[in-house]
């Protein structure tokens, strides 16, 4: 009778089971063939940003809604490989997909505890759920992650598991994967990091956001030490390490990237490049690009830039703070308030946002971002003090607590008080040999103005334009020691193609008769102008093309002597390169070559290269003597500040436009070209004598000193076909014991002077005699 009791309930539960196991068959025969096929983890294709190399492979750039470091197994750090299986599933290599052991375990500790404080979820299953399934809390996706981690432990192994689970994971501030995540919050490579910042990694997965050390630091600093105290229980760690571990200060680096180096610009022309051959795929792919730049190059004209522009704005004067606010007093948030009120601004490199606590004529105290008290005395007041008076005609733009200022330490690393100039400027750097860019900055600050001032800006290019107006005129016969007369000028509107015009020199004097050297190095704006009366506007505008100018930019009238055509900077680049190479044309590029994610060469350069493959498109001898008349430029011309460099072999020419709306220096050596510009995005005079020589030039010096250390002077080596002769240098002509020497193409040596000048009364008249 007892049997029968005890056996009516014995049967009914293991009728129950059957139909358990029954239903849970049914449900597996129905789920499994909807199960999706693993074709994504057996040929895993993480999604990679795209990266944008230097020269020398360091990473300045990064494009993708996901940060990403793809590493192997084998690549991971023990003690992280570790600390991940402490936290998330220690016994990931005894079971087979689902831990039975690890689901009683939290089961009891859930009931333990009455409520759900531990899941059962392992490493197979969490990576079944972030390759294949949604994160909805629901009996049917959780039994259909048990499913697929059976099948992934089927397929593959144990460390490839691992290895999908340590790049594919989560672990907030967009980073996925451990890789991008210690660069994110450590800013260090996988590689370097040390036991205690694993542990804190190793935490992350568990609840990115909670546990993110940017944004809840205790939390993380909880998180890490119940992963080290995990490590030591399972013996993976002694005593001295778990205590060393929990004591270790982490640095936890709390803004964007940082790059190599800075190369906006150049990152962002590489993305456009990148983009319009891939698409949408070109931030998934993991393509890599190394740009041409180089570090050294790249900083050197970075700074040049900052420093020239900031010296015209200092010259210019301080306009006031850039806005107020209010602070109220016995504010007893203010730190709070502080920050938010500067969360709209942003520094810009070394010249920071801060706003004013105090101010008196001897001390200015302000607040930076963190938290930072920055105090400016003395010297570091003088560009501002007038704004610390109570002088009326500054008004309510006096430098007083709520002022948002800007400030930056000088070479002695003192405080001072600084502002973001509103003029633009432009530096590029290339080879002229293969056009290969060494440097590129296309403005100030690309967070503050995103427009590449080197690719995109068509501005009037002075009197930089010149060299090319005069090596037409070589190829018409002129020479460097024939006689232009730099004189008056007067022309009506259908001369000029606009109004009615009466061009100076820059200087307001007239120098009469010069030789052709001279008119250039001095910049004679009239003596230019006849030359190209002399040649003819349409083989001018057509000659120009040579260099790679647009002729329809350059019209056929009189202005385009002094550079009234629109150029690029790049423009500007690649035409004197012609002049620095023996007359070739080259072609600019700055992607050496485009690699994907497994370093295998999608595209590598093919340069033009002077002497090789490039096309010759002036006479070498052309080259030469632009080049001799450009370095006379600097010896003795308009650029005379270049002699610092202590260099003979650099040459180039100022620009200036009408007005001085833009300034330029374009210079070169033998093996590199360097263009700078300064001017305002909306065109508008710099001041008066603010011209190339004195706005751009220091740009271009700064540079080149960088550029050009170490590097030996070069020779010039005389191309066949020149030929040196002694002249007279008031008349251009040949004279034995004459006083100067020129160089002259062989067929073009000037007649050997017979008559004195004396015997003509004037170098005037005996110009007109013999021209």
């Amino acid at each position: 009778m007892l049997f029968r009791w005890l056996a009516y309930p014995f049967l009914a539960a293991l009728a129950t089971s059957l139909i358990g196991i029954l239903l849970i068959v049914f449900a597996a025969l129905v789920i499994i063939p909807t199960l999706p096929s693993l074709e994504v983890l057996t040929d895993y294709r993480p999604k990679i940003p795209l990266r944008i190399y230097s020269a020398e492979g360091l990473l300045i750039g990064e494009f993708g809604e996901e940060r990403r470091d793809f590493v192997t197994i084998d690549e991971t750090p023990a003690f992280l490989k570790q600390a991940i299986l402490a936290a998330e599933d220690d016994r990931f290599y005894q079971h087979g997909g689902v831990d039975y052991i690890g689901v009683l375990r939290a089961a009891y500790s859930n009931f333990a505890g009455g409520g759900a404080l531990q899941g059962a979820s392992t490493i197979t299953m969490q990576v079944a759920r972030n390759f294949f399934l949604t994160k909805e809390k629901t009996l049917t996706r959780k039994f259909s992650e048990a499913l697929l981690a059976f099948k992934i432990e089927h397929s593959l192994s144990k460390d490839k598991i691992l290895e999908l689970y340590i790049n594919q994971i989560y672990l907030g501030q967009r980073s996925y994967g451990f890789s991008a995540a210690a660069q994110t919050y450590f800013d260090k490579s996988l590689d370097d990091i040390n036991l205690a910042e694993a542990a804190m990694l190793a935490g992350l997965p568990k609840a990115p956001s909670r546990f993110n050390p940017v944004v809840n630091p205790k939390r993380a600093k909880i998180r890490q030490h119940y992963v080290l105290k995990r490590m030591h229980e399972l013996d993976l760690i002694s005593s001295k390490e778990l205590a060393m571990a929990e004591k270790q200060p982490i640095s936890i680096h709390r803004q964007v990237r940082n790059f190599a180096m800075p190369a906006e610009y150049v990152v962002e022309m590489a993305r456009q490049v990148i983009y319009q051959r891939f698409g949408e795929a070109a931030y998934t792919r993991g393509i890599k690009v190394f740009t041409t730049v180089r570090k050294p190059d790249q900083e050197a004209a970075y700074k040049a830039l900052r420093k020239g522009a900031l010296e015209y704005d200092n010259r210019h004067g301080y306009r006031g703070p850039e806005a107020f606010i209010n602070l109220p007093k016995n504010d007893t948030d203010l730190q709070k308030n502080l920050e938010e009120a500067l969360q709209p601004f942003n520094d810009s490199s070394d010249i920071l946002i801060a706003v004013v606590l105090s101010a008196n004529l001897n001390s200015v105290k302000a607040y930076h971002k963190g938290g930072e008290i920055i105090e400016i005395n003395r010297d570091g007041l003088a560009f501002a003090k007038k704004f610390l008076t109570n002088d009326p005609k500054i008004g309510n733009k006096r430098i007083r607590p709520g002022a948002l200022i800007r400030v930056q330490k000088n070479e002695k690393n003192v405080w001072q008080i600084v502002q973001l100039p509103q003029i633009e400027a432009a530096l590029v750097a290339i080879d002229p040999i293969d056009g290969m860019i060494r440097a590129l900055i296309g403005g100030f600050d690309f967070n503050l103005n995103q427009f590449n001032h080197v690719t995109q800006a068509w501005r009037q290019a002075g009197s930089s334009f010149k060299p090319f107006i005069y090596s037409a005129s070589l190829e018409k016969g002129f020479t460097p020691a024939t006689i232009i007369n730099d004189a008056p000028l007067f022309f009506d509107a259908a001369q000029t193609g606009g109004k009615s015009w009466e061009p100076k020199n820059f200087d307001g004097k007239f120098n009469g008769p010069i030789r052709m050297r001279v008119a250039l190095a001095q910049s004679k704006n009239l003596a230019s102008i006849r030359i190209l009366q002399a040649i003819g506007l349409r083989y001018a505008q057509d000659y120009i093309t040579r260099f790679g100018f647009d002729s329809n930019r350059h019209p056929p009238f009189l202005p385009m002597a002094l550079g009234a055509g629109s150029v690029t900077p790049m423009q500007l680049a690649v035409g004197y390169a012609t002049f620095a190479n023996g007359g070739f044309r080259i072609y600019p590029y700055f992607i050496d070559r485009i690699e994907d994610e497994q370093g295998n060469v999608l595209e590598l350069a093919q340069p033009h290269i002077a002497g090789k493959n490039a096309k010759q498109v002036i006479d070498p001898r052309n080259a030469f003597l632009m080049t001799s008349m450009m370095q006379d430029v600097i010896q003795r011309g308009t650029a005379t500040t270049a002699k610092r460099l202590g260099r003979n072999d650099i040459a180039g020419k100022t620009g200036t436009t009408s007005n001085f709306i833009d300034a330029w220096f374009c210079g070169f050596q033998k093996n590199l070209v360097t263009i700078s510009w300064v001017g305002f995005d909306e065109p508008k005079t710099l001041g008066k004598n603010e011209t190339g020589g004195r706005v751009a030039l220091p740009i271009w010096i700064n540079y080149m000193e960088h550029a050009l250390k170490n590097i030996p002077v070069e020779t010039h080596d005389l191309p066949k076909g020149i030929t040196v002769a002694r002249i007279n240098p008031a008349t251009g002509l040949r004279e034995q014991g004459g006083a100067i020497s020129e160089y002259f193409f062989h067929e073009q040596l000037p007649p050997v002077a017979e008559l004195p000048v004396e015997e003509f009364g004037s170098i005037e008249e005996l110009w007109h005699q013999l021209f």
